[in-house]
């Protein structure tokens, strides 16, 4: 039994007393001083790892407001804040031991769009794509891009002056702010924009602190005009953050945002934007050029600048390769092919817009023409071009994720970001990359690049275990390096993602300019509390340093090695934050779409893992032994201890891990979308398992666990199960919307069809020809007794195709089990079940399943329960059609069908999805797949009282405005059972799976 575990550092008198009076003056938001939540904004997307005091989720401006002037009195001075978006920065930007001040759960309103003068205004906390989804109706968009932009805020793109692919056009995020409203560090709110010198005399004399800023800005800009000059580079990422080069527009303007870009949280905090934005362009192409050499993509850049290119990015071989052990390859592999055999080793993806097709195609047919007759010079190979935003789009999006699959890496060193935005003149960037990857090179480390080669921006992230001794040695070590060698190829350090714990280096880049950035940091700030030691500090205030702060890999590095390799499924998280992502029609993260609350993600969930089994480590507890030590005693020898245990509950940290943990819907999303594969529902289950070791479960879990196995029975009385539902015998349980059986006699109903159980010897007693046309639909549970016909449906397909159908003897699946976290009997049923299903697929016939869910079970926790046994496969049923396209018989004149695909299956078995819409085809009928998230039910979360109003907003976000459209058609198919049991439930609609639309169009074509 695992102990109690006290929570630990308890937040400090003084910052609890300023919660307490935050709320007593009216503070509108959320505060929080829990220990799951100070340990989910313990860490972002960087090495680093700093738990806060407290957290404040400000709903509305007069929050920050309360914040600031709060902060300006005496007694709080030694309060220190940090400004938080979506957590995506790489240099902890937003980290601190004090107060976070999270401006992305509520501040996430787009307040104005004007299509006219194409503005738009929004507050800090709204997401670039979630932006851009509004703005696409009016043919506008918000130019500067991110690998991060499904999840980045405006705020932190304002903060950190963000910008990535096509810079070169577009410029960077200060190039499209037109006015900021910021709440100063006494409350003072301002809103700033260019002021003619009227208007800024008039903001000079003004007797609040926005006129001494005012003037302190102007005098601190005209008396160091020259030095200004002289110490900011002339590059395309010049120096972010306290931007006196660019205090004066070219029309002479006195414009206090570009201080403010780039300023990190340092100055107040950002409350409202309003941006410039531009009309989408229309028209889209790629090309994809690849090389023998990553070196020689670098140096052929400079040759295809010249052909004007919206962007020119670059790819190295080890981004490629990790890309194809993911998913999104199957939508770009046929853009890198092979040249010979060998795979190229560099690649330049060269993007053309325009707002018609003849742009696009006369400066594409330049640049086809110049490689077409220069022919494999300079290390080219061949190349392909994309057309169109669908095309485009797919290898962009395979880009953007360079960062999570270089993160994937297998093994302890993982590539990790601390150098990764060095910034050079393009023309130097082949020879100091060179020498960049020399000093990499000489201390042994791996390591993957990519980046904006038209701007002279490569990520560079070395592969370094940070849980071994001396990585903070090292961290210091090459970075020192770095640093040196980008000062001498007249670069910077921080290109592009902002300096935050490297501030450091700014007296070292800045020179005998850092005192005036000083003077900047004390008109704003004069106390130094806005997110202290980053860029510049007041006299007598301190830098924070690379090597200064601790790490996540310091804090992991006190779980034993083989604790850290039983949950690897969590340890590897690097913070990278795609589980954030803002699309309602995306599958990940559905609990965190519906909560809005961080520590219901997959990051915040492994995050939390990470530090329960650091508090067991330091208690010297093995959970691994200890799951065993479970798994060898009975239940009931443990229950007067679980149950002492339980009434004294009190005090532990684990209760704060299990409410996060129980809020998982067990979607398997993250499983498969997730770039590091973070799986949280493996290491939710093995969580269960220890917390349940200790304290008493509900009785749901034991009769969910239980169901599959007590299902046979309660088929024999259908009526008197359903009467039972009916009044409410489930609801003591906690247990809603409970589905009804569907009372069909199985056993009738295949004598008719003449379909028989499925034997070993049965099926080895079939002629080779017999077994080529046979095929054993496995059961699952919920398909056979509660929507028993799809499964008679599916039978009757196979038999209008030609096949002889065989029914696999009815055994639980174990699904319920392994997401309750009875591990120990969901591994004897496993085994017990491959034993089974091994002996048919032994005879040479095709086993295959109907529910995504449980079907994919025999592929994912099946092979982890059963290491190294070899298990049966078990087909879905789409992915054995596909395979005998030939065989299917089509249709003339059916309807166009719409599909909302299960989120495990369209997150964990993509090619699965795709495979309905192939046999469709071949049938003769379209099928289109919805973009969707998650249904919310998953299973049973749907049924589980405490959950059903989640339940229902997760549905509301996606699924209902497909519903509402197409439901009432007859056309809108899914094939998860729980999808189809949510939706009759909520809307009253009973969708049809898609072998049910199958079989009436074949059954309905002409003879």
């Amino acid at each position: 039994m695992i102990p109690k575990i006290p929570s630990e550092s308890v937040t400090l008198p003084l910052y609890q007393t300023f919660c307490a009076e935050l709320r007593a003056r009216g503070f509108a938001g959320d505060l929080s001083v829990g220990a799951s939540d100070r340990t989910v904004m313990a860490t972002d997307n960087s090495i680093y790892q700093m738990t806060p005091q407290a957290i404040a989720f400000p709903r509305k401006r007069d929050d920050l407001v309360r914040i600031a002037k709060l902060l300006a009195e005496n007694r709080f001075s030694a309060i220190r804040v940090a400004p938080r978006g979506g957590g995506t920065a790489t240099n902890g930007q937003s980290l601190t031991d004090g107060l976070v001040v999270d401006l992305s759960r509520h501040m996430n309103r787009i307040l104005a769009i004007d299509p006219v003068r194409r503005t738009a205004r929004m507050e800090a906390g709204v997401v670039k794509d979630q932006l851009n989804a509004a703005l696409k109706p009016y043919g506008l968009f918000f130019a500067p891009e991110l690998s991060t932009s499904n999840r980045a805020t405006i705020g932190g793109m304002i903060s950190t002056d963000a910008c990535g692919q096509g810079s070169c056009l577009y410029g960077k995020t200060r190039d499209h702010v037109l006015e900021l409203t910021t709440v100063l560090s006494d409350g003072t709110v301002w809103d700033s924009a260019p002021l003619d010198e009227e208007a800024l005399a008039a903001a000079k004399s003004r007797p609040d602190q926005a006129g001494a800023i005012h003037r302190a800005v102007d005098d601190l800009e005209r008396g160091n005009a020259a030095l200004i000059t002289e110490r900011f580079p002339k590059l395309n990422r010049c120096l972010t953050g306290y931007d006196l080069a660019h205090i004066r527009r070219p029309d002479g303007r006195f414009d206090l945002n570009a201080i403010l870009c780039g300023s990190e949280g340092t100055l107040g905090f950002l409350a409202e934007a309003t941006l410039n934005v531009l009309p989408l362009p229309s028209q889209t192409a790629l090309v994809n050029l690849r090389y023998g050499s990553f070196d020689a993509a670098l140096r052929d850049t400079q040759a295809l600048v010249a052909f004007g290119a919206a962007s020119i990015e670059t790819v190295d071989s080890k981004v490629l390769s990790l890309a194809q052990g993911d998913l999104i390859w199957a939508g770009v592999s046929t853009f890198f092919p092979e040249d010979d055999g060998e795979p190229a080793r560099g690649v330049n993806l060269i993007e053309f817009v325009g707002q018609s097709n003849a742009q696009v195609e006369e400066a594409l047919g330049r640049l086809k023409a110049a490689l077409y007759m220069d022919g494999p010079v300079a290390g080219r190979r061949g190349f392909t071009i994309a057309r169109g935003f669908t095309e485009v789009s797919r290898i962009w999006e395979m880009r953007k994720k360079a960062v999570g699959l270089l993160g994937n890496m297998k093994g302890d060193k993982r590539p990790i970001p601390f150098v990764e935005d060095t910034a050079v003149p393009p023309e130097n960037l082949a020879d100091f990359i060179a020498e960049f990857r020399g000093v990499l090179d000489r201390r042994g480390l791996d390591y993957g690049m990519f980046g904006h080669v038209d701007a002279g921006v490569l990520h560079v992230r070395p592969a370094i275990d940070m849980k071994a001794a001396g990585a903070e040695a090292l961290i210091r070590d090459v970075t020192d390096e770095v640093v040196a060698l980008t000062q001498r190829y007249g670069g910077l350090l921080w290109g592009e993602h902002g300096k935050g714990l490297r501030s450091e280096f700014s007296p070292r880049f800045f020179g005998p300019l850092y005192p005036v950035l000083q003077a900047v940091k004390a008109a704003f700030d004069p106390r130094n509390q806005f997110n202290p030691g980053k860029i510049a500090v007041p006299d007598g205030g301190v830098l924070l340093r690379v090597d200064g702060v601790p790490t996540k890999g310091q804090h992991d590095r006190t779980i034993p090695a083989g604790v850290r390799a039983g949950y690897d499924e969590a340890l590897h998280c690097n913070g990278n934050g795609a589980c954030f992502n803002w699309n309602p029609d995306d599958a990940m993260c559905p609990s965190w779409k519906g909560t809005r609350e961080r520590r219901h993600s997959p990051k915040g969930r492994a995050q939390l893992m990470r530090e329960w089994l650091r508090r067991l480590a330091a208690k010297g507890i093995d959970p691994l032994a200890e799951a065993q030590r479970l798994r060898a005693r009975p239940g009931w020898l443990t229950f007067p201890t679980r149950l002492l245990a339980t009434l004294r509950r009190g005090d532990d940290f684990s209760h704060e891990v299990h409410e996060a943990m129980a809020g998982c819907l067990a979607c398997k999303s993250c499983t498969g979308q997730c770039p590091i594969k973070v799986d949280v529902p493996t290491f939710r289950a093995k969580f269960l398992e220890l917390y349940h070791g200790r304290y008493l479960r509900p009785l749901r879990h034991h009769v969910i666990g239980r169901l599959e196995a007590m299902l046979p029975l309660l088929a024999r009385m259908p009526s008197l199960a359903n009467l039972a539902t009916a009044l409410g015998l489930t609801r003591p349980l906690r247990l809603v919307h409970t589905p009804r059986l569907s009372g069909v006699d199985l056993g009738r109903e295949l004598k008719v069809r003449n379909v028989a159980i499925a034997t070993p010897d049965a099926l080895a007693a079939l002629a080779p020809h017999e077994r080529m046309q046979s095929v054993v639909v496995v059961q699952d549970a919920f398909t056979t007794y509660y929507d028993t016909g799809v499964l008679l449906d599916t039978l009757d397909l196979l038999r209008a195709i030609g096949m002889r159908p065989w029914l696999a003897p009815y055994r639980p699946n174990g699904k319920p089990l392994h997401v309750h976290g009875f591990l120990s009997s969901f591994e004897r049923l496993a085994a017990e079940n491959a034993t089974a299903l091994g002996q048919l697929a032994a005879a040479g016939v095709d086993l295959v399943g109907l529910d995504p869910s449980m079907t994919l079970t025999y592929r994912s926790e099946y092979p982890a329960a059963l290491p190294g046994r070899k298990l049966p496969s078990v087909h879905l049923i789409q992915e054995w059609l596909a395979a005998r396209l030939d065989g299917l018989p089509r249709t003339v004149g059916a309807p166009n069908y719409l599909f909302l695909p299960h989120c495990t299956e369209q997150t964990n078995a993509q090619a699965a999805v795709a495979a309905w819409r192939r046999v469709f085809d071949a049938c003769g009928i379209t099928l289109t797949v919805l973009p969707s998230g998650c249904c919310g039910m998953a299973g049973t979360f749907g049924h589980e009282a405490e959950h059903r109003a989640l339940s229902e907003h997760i549905y509301a976000l996606s699924w209902a405005s497909h519903v509402n459209a197409a439901g009432s058609s007859g056309r809108l198919l899914a094939d998860g059972f729980s999808c189809r049991s949510q939706v009759e439930i909520i809307d009253g609609v009973r969708l049809a799976h898609p072998v049910q639309a199958l079989l009436a169009e074949l059954s309905n074509r002409p003879t």
